[in-house]
């Protein structure tokens, strides 16, 4: 695609987040959404200013038949402080096509000056606005926020780059890239002042209202819409498009980035469905037949997964209402509790709801506002910026990479500096079993210090090398970059790491830390790591045989999601109803397995993409594919395929990737892990080799330790409790080990099946041995001390849980009694606490008297008014036993 000039396009965009987001606004309006269509055009390095003014204006009067006296133009009208002129070009360019003076402005920066981020392509804009009203002068109404004089398309011309320094400079090559909502483009069509009154929303807000308690769609903005009602309809519509779009591509609502997005879009949806309109919980999912219905003509992926969308709206819908009524209670115990400061709430309990219950701060607000109280701003805006600051050191070492500008590309073009030749990367062979790659020498063709081009580098620094030719592979496909070293003509004993391999608009970028200098028109020799490499192709071609396998146990509805392939194992993500059960797993490795077994010759081959697309069976991805495409094929020739003279089934898939010629260097493939990222999308991990023959071996060994343990524990009883503490442990431990060893999942799903109900039977076993002990031990104390008003006392165990089971008797035996037992272990100096009180205790409670007794010890304690337990540690045990007593003597007055 590099050699595109001029594209025209429409694509799916969502803004509620970082720059550009319209998430509250979006209800508030008549024309905001959080998912929209943009139609645009681009220019790359071809027409510009002139010629995208005039295409403009003859499609939007001419073509589409807008009158040109509701149109309205802005231009750049230039920045002082940043030494930019006005740009006088593009306004006389509109004077030339017939715009009059009087609707030709000029604004600042911040409407008429276009730029995504902190650093890049941007330069000036010029936008065309519409006036739904007419027959007037609403030149004062452009960029005034006024619902009735709205942009419709924005014409940006790229000619800076805004450096790290913040200053501008001159792109080496002009741009134009335009964007014009749909939305926008269909109300003025349809002559409807509104976007949410045209055909793209209208059923829609049809559909909320047959299913909410509210009346029909009124229209209505601000003071007017009583109770927001109106306000609402606009979110649930505009929001339901967006979850609907983002959840059939691949998104769905989580913790982080996109996905955290999203849940808040999904829970600002549910707020206004259920609060505001009173719907029925699963009224916000039976919306997406409705938007498929709408649009699911141009996105076909609609119709293909409205059941998972659904699912999934259904899934979050419920955890968010569950963590409304849990948040509801949580502020509630926090502004009852007896240490609250009142008039000011925790930030850090604000903050908690927040992050981990996904509760909006506004509606926290909400809430604390009925009781006279709000949230400690000052603390919450710390919290909020370390947790974003956080985030921020997090993505920034995640693009660590010295990867190429725009300059720095542009600069390359000028100089006509070749692309990179790396077709070596797919010419290896097999000789007797072994594979043979080949040889690489290269020349230095440019240098890249993170900023601009440079001639040379020297050593220890950190460069992007580009080659005139190489055999590195670069990360693409889902496949790791290769790994490797250079050594120099002259100097064949020094090395040049290759830490990884990219590709940047047409040239592989190898980064090295030079470890001498170099510098362009050097000779290079390439030294591939061949064992890493090898161990790539057989993950490679191993993902494509295991998709291939799910395919054929699941069905036809499997569709990829997402891989990655590294040297050590694989990861494939798929659409799937549910996890797999253990036969399905067995079944997908037996499938995969045998394919191996058969040695399967593996075939490429270059093929134009319309070509390709004929081939039956043929597995893609939701993705642009290059024209030519490379074609791999797995026991069946790409000819034989395109010929139709098989109707074998095989593997057939669109990849740039590395691949075995044969599939026996596999030896064998274990799935080591496979659960549910989300509703309807799971995750395999996978091993190969040695690895997967390392994962079988694990697992026959724990499946023995499980059976010896079950055959212990369903022996004879355990003669006491320590023992029956011991063999609770030991299931314990063999969970973790089941949990966390790469072994096969099936066998992993079987074994945790039977560990958890060998820890149920240990632990109902060990209960009842702790409930006779302490039922031993309180009657013995009984006995001992009678009925007192305080009994404090010592008891031999090592269970705490005893400890606390025997208090729980005697105070049973005593009602009115404060007890507390300690028991000392011997052995270690530590000692376990527990205690109760009466019921209506006014003068202590046990949370207070344990925390005392073990602060004394020099422990810690915890637990209600009516029972709690702690640990400490002595050497003696009367003197703890006289504090504890004489404690609860001055607080009760006993």
């Amino acid at each position: 695609m590099s050699s595109y000039r001029r594209v025209v396009n429409s694509q799916k965009c969502v803004r509620a987040g970082g720059k550009h987001n319209d998430l509250e606004d979006v209800g508030r309006d008549q024309h905001h959404h959080t998912f929209f269509e943009m139609l645009g055009n681009w220019s790359f390095g071809d027409y510009f200013k002139e010629e995208a003014c005039s295409m403009a204006w003859s499609l939007l009067t001419e073509h589409y038949g807008i009158p040109a006296d509701r149109l309205y133009v802005s231009y750049f009208g230039g920045d002082a402080a940043s030494h930019l002129p006005a740009d006088e070009e593009t306004r006389h360019i509109w004077l030339d096509i017939g715009v009059p003076p009087a609707r030709l402005l000029p604004f600042g920066l911040k409407e008429n000056f276009w730029e995504m981020g902190d650093c890049g392509p941007c330069g000036p804009c010029t936008e065309i606005h519409y006036d739904h009203v007419g027959g007037r002068d609403a030149a004062v109404l452009v960029n005034a926020d006024s619902p009735d004089v709205v942009e419709i398309w924005n014409l940006v011309f790229m000619q800076y780059n805004r450096e790290v320094d913040h200053s501008l400079r001159m792109l080496p090559q002009f741009s134009v890239d335009t964007g014009m909502g749909l939305e926008r483009l269909v109300s003025v069509l349809q002559g409807r002042r509104s976007n949410y009154d045209t055909d793209l929303f209208t059923p829609l807000l049809h559909a909320i209202q047959q299913r909410s308690r509210a009346g029909p769609y009124g229209g209505r903005t601000g003071a007017a819409d009583e109770g927001k009602v109106d306000m609402a309809y606009r979110v649930v519509a505009d929001h339901v498009r967006t979850l609907s779009v983002c959840i059939a591509d691949g998104v769905h609502p989580g913790m982080s980035g996109a996905e955290l997005v999203l849940r808040r879009i999904l829970r600002r949806a549910v707020r206004f469905c259920v609060e505001v309109l009173q719907a029925p919980q699963g009224a916000l999912a039976s919306l997406v037949p409705t938007v498929s219905h709408i649009l699911g003509d141009v996105y076909p992926e609609l119709h293909r997964e409205a059941d998972r969308i659904m699912d999934i709206i259904n899934e979050n819908e419920a955890h968010f209402l569950s963590s409304l009524q849990q948040g509801s209670r949580l502020i509630r115990r926090t502004l009852d509790r007896q240490d609250y400061k009142h008039g000011v709430f925790p930030a850090s309990v604000a903050w908690s709801l927040h992050r981990n219950l996904g509760f909006p701060l506004d509606l926290v607000d909400l809430m604390l506002e009925e009781r006279g109280v709000q949230v400690d701003r000052q603390e919450l805006d710390r919290l909020m910026a370390e947790s974003q600051k956080v985030m921020s050191e997090l993505q920034a070492g995640a693009q660590a990479q010295v990867t190429l500008d725009v300059l720095s590309l542009a600069e390359l073009q000028r100089l006509a500096v070749p692309h990179t030749d790396d077709s070596l990367k797919y010419q290896y062979r097999l000789e007797r079993g072994r594979y043979v790659f080949p040889a690489c020498s290269a020349t230095v063709l440019a240098l890249y210090d993170g900023q601009a081009l440079v001639s040379e580098v020297s050593e220890g620094q950190r460069c992007g090398v580009i080659l005139d030719q190489t055999c590195f592979y670069s990360e693409q496909g889902g496949q790791s970059h290769d790994q490797g070293y250079f050594t120099r003509e002259g100097l064949q004993d020094v090395l040049y790491p290759v830490e990884a391999v990219v590709l940047a608009g047409g040239y592989v970028v190898h980064q090295v830390t030079a470890a001498d200098s170099l510098k362009t028109g050097d000779q290079v020799q390439l030294h591939l790591d061949q064992v890493h490499r090898l161990s790539c192709m057989v993950k490679h071609t191993a993902t494509h045989i295991l998709n291939f396998a799910l395919r054929e146990v699941l069905g036809p509805s499997v569709q990829q999601r997402g891989s990655h392939v590294a040297a050590d194992r694989l990861r494939f993500d798929f659409s799937v109803k549910g996890s797999l059960d253990v036969s399905q797993l067995q079944q997908v490795e037996r499938c995969v397995n045998d394919i191996i077994s058969a040695n399967h010759n593996v075939h490429s081959q270059e093929l134009p993409l319309q070509t390709a697309g004929h081939i039956n069976g043929l597995r893609t991805v939701d993705e642009v594919y290059p024209d030519p495409v490379r074609v791999v094929s797995v026991g069946l020739s790409v000819s034989d395929l395109l010929d139709d003279q098989t109707d074998g089934r095989t593997s057939v898939e669109l990849c740039c990737g590395t691949h075995l010629l044969q599939t026996g260097a596999i030896e064998d493939l274990v799935i080591v892990s496979e659960r549910q990222m989300v509703k309807g999308i799971s995750r395999v991990v996978a091993v190969t080799g040695r690895e997967a023959t390392r994962a079988r071996e694990a697992g026959q060994v724990l499946s023995q330790d499980v059976d010896s343990l079950s055959a212990r524990l369903s022996g004879s009883a355990p003669l006491s409790l320590d023992s029956a503490q011991r063999l609770a442990k030991e299931v314990g431990v063999l969970t973790d080990a089941v949990d966390n060893t790469p072994i096969p999942q099936w066998q992993r799903r079987e074994l945790q099946i039977h560990l958890r109900a060998m820890q149920r039977n240990s632990n109902t076993t060990v209960r009842k041995l702790e409930t006779r002990e302490a039922a031993a031990r309180a009657q013995a104390l009984l006995e001992k001390n009678g009925r007192k008003d305080v009994q404090v006392d010592a008891v031999e165990t090592d269970s705490l849980s005893v400890v606390m089971k025997t208090v729980n008797r005697l105070s049973a035996a005593a009602p009115r009694s404060y007890v507390m037992l300690l028991a000392h272990q011997g052995h270690s100096g530590k000692v376990l606490c527990a205690c109760q009180v009466p019921k209506d205790s006014p003068s202590l409670s046990a949370s207070d008297w344990a925390l005392a007794v073990c602060r004394h010890l020099g422990g810690s304690a915890g637990g209600s008014p009516l029972v709690a337990k702690g640990t400490g540690s002595s050497s003696d045990i009367t003197e703890a036993l006289r504090w504890a007593e004489e404690f609860v003597r001055q607080k009760t007055q006993k």
